[in-house]
């Protein structure tokens, strides 16, 4: 039986994937999109519409929360004054997962991952 193992472990140990998720989430409020596997980007939606929500409240408590699954101060500023407003009336659903298909050298289903 599987209760309690929500998630996927994309074959990291748990400080590997957390490491991961962090890049991840900080090239995708840079770069507004990002190319990776359909696993990943499954897991890093979640994780990413969180940070937004937390950047849509705004306050100082929020950015701190924030501030530490962002280490890049420069995008957590973007995060903060550019992307939480531009999503202040918007319920949830703030990424967007299209698939590409299979990715040539090894056929991993690849997606591309962007803000709505």
């Amino acid at each position: 039986m599987r209760h309690r193992k929500k998630g996927r472990n994309l074959s990291r140990s748990p400080s590997h994937r957390r490491a991961l998720l962090r890049n991840m989430a900080t090239s995708l409020f840079r770069h507004g999109r990002i190319r990776t596997t359909t696993a990943r980007a499954k897991e890093l939606r979640p994780y990413a519409e969180r940070l937004v929500t937390l950047a849509r409240r705004g306050d100082l408590h929020a950015r701190r929360l924030a501030a530490r699954r962002i280490a890049d101060r420069e995008v957590l500023g973007m995060l903060f004054d550019d992307i939480g407003p531009r999503y202040a009336d918007r319920p949830g659903g703030y990424t967007r997962i299209l698939k590409l298909g299979p990715r040539k050298g090894d056929a991993a289903d690849m997606a591309l991952i962007e803000l709505v």
